[in-house]
């Protein structure tokens, strides 16, 4: 009669309720052998880096394996058209197969981390990731698009003697959307304001490496958010096992390189800005002569044939301007010139445009 409580307890021991089911945290705990909570810290800014460094590799090796399939298959000239949009659609393979499956890069992976949201508790919802994915990914791509798009629709309604054969960063925009539809927009502007979007689009040109180098300077000082599409949907990283006080140690020297950082980028910003102000200041003294004798002057270049032409604008040279190389330009020709190319248009010799030299009473 002795079984008989053993099996009363095997009826117990079947009768309780199951387990509940794991978290997102535990399971990918638990896939990749990760150790308890407790043993959890924040990741350190030498990680991320190598995390960093070590994705980018794997993304070019991928970018440059699609990329050498379609010049096999397609051609250079196929090539040259899709290259941009190969290298997109390589990042975003890799993201979609990594991140947005749930999954460790192998950047991540390499140094041992896993992401995790704002509360660094959970794992970064699906929306969450998805939007990081295009962050990082898609809008870089529409937005360098839709600025030398825009910027050489503006540059063509300026000056029609610019084909788009001298542009060769645009490769298949005559077929996109977004050149159509950029071409809708700046048919109904007016000249002001073309002028207007057009100077806008050069300081978002200007501002955008900028903002990259004042994220990573961040970065470096407070440790966090590598990349700014991170920053902004707020994944951060753990990181588990191994010693944590090895990122620590090193801290304090990202803190002085984003210093120093911060420094450097302070210069850039002040040598730019003093460059922008030179070149303003040339303009205004342009308009300020620009009212001269005008016909005293064509009078006597005129009698000097055809070396009174600019080979710019194959005219009679008005307010003759010399580069530091010697030759001689229409004042108006050379600074528009200047403001995509800061070179000499015949010897090619490179010079400032405040090294320009405005002729005043020259006569030959």
């Amino acid at each position: 009669m002795t079984p008989a409580p053993c099996a009363g307890r095997a009826r117990a021991r079947s009768a309780s309720p199951p387990p509940p089911p794991p978290t997102a945290l535990q399971l990918i705990r638990a896939q990749s052998r990760l150790p308890p909570p407790a043993m959890a810290a924040a990741a350190g800014p030498a990680r991320l880096v190598r995390c960093g460094q070590k994705d980018e590799l794997h993304r070019s090796g991928l970018r440059s394996g699609a990329g050498a399939a379609l010049h096999g298959l397609a051609g250079a000239k196929k090539w040259l058209e899709w290259r941009k949009e190969i290298e997109l659609l390589s990042d975003v393979a890799y993201f979609v197969l990594t991140t947005l499956s749930g999954y460790q890069t192998l950047g991540e992976e390499y140094v041992n981390i896993v992401q995790v949201d704002s509360t660094k508790k959970r794992v970064p919802s699906f929306l969450r990731r998805a939007v990081f994915i295009a962050l990082h990914t898609v809008v870089p791509y529409c937005l360098e698009k839709g600025l030398v798009h825009l910027e050489h629709e503006l540059q063509r309604e300026a000056d029609d003697s610019r084909t788009s054969q001298s542009n060769p960063v645009l490769g298949l925009s005559s077929r996109t959307l977004m050149r159509n539809w950029i071409q809708k927009q700046v048919a109904d502007l007016t000249e002001q304001q073309k002028k207007t979007v057009l100077q806008i689009v050069y300081v978002l040109k200007q501002c955008v490496p900028l903002l990259h180098r004042l994220h990573l300077a961040v970065f470096y000082i407070s440790g966090t958010f590598y990349h700014l599409s991170k920053r902004i949907t707020g994944i951060t990283y753990l990181h588990f096992g191994g010693l944590q006080g090895e990122d620590q140690s090193i801290r304090s020297s990202y803190k002085f390189l984003g210093i120093i950082s911060l420094f450097h980028l302070l210069l850039t910003i002040g040598v730019q800005m003093y460059t922008f102000k030179q070149k303003q200041r040339a303009r205004h003294e342009w308009k300020l002569h620009r009212n001269l004798a005008h016909e005293k002057n064509t009078t006597k270049e005129k009698t000097t044939g055809r070396h009174s032409r600019c080979t710019l604008c194959l005219e009679e040279r008005r307010h003759t301007t010399a580069t530091p190389c010697g030759h001689l330009f229409c004042w108006e020709c050379i600074t528009e010139w200047c403001n995509t190319r800061t070179e000499c248009p015949l010897c090619r010799e490179k010079f400032h445009p405040q090294k320009l030299i405005y002729l005043r009473h020259y006569q030959l």
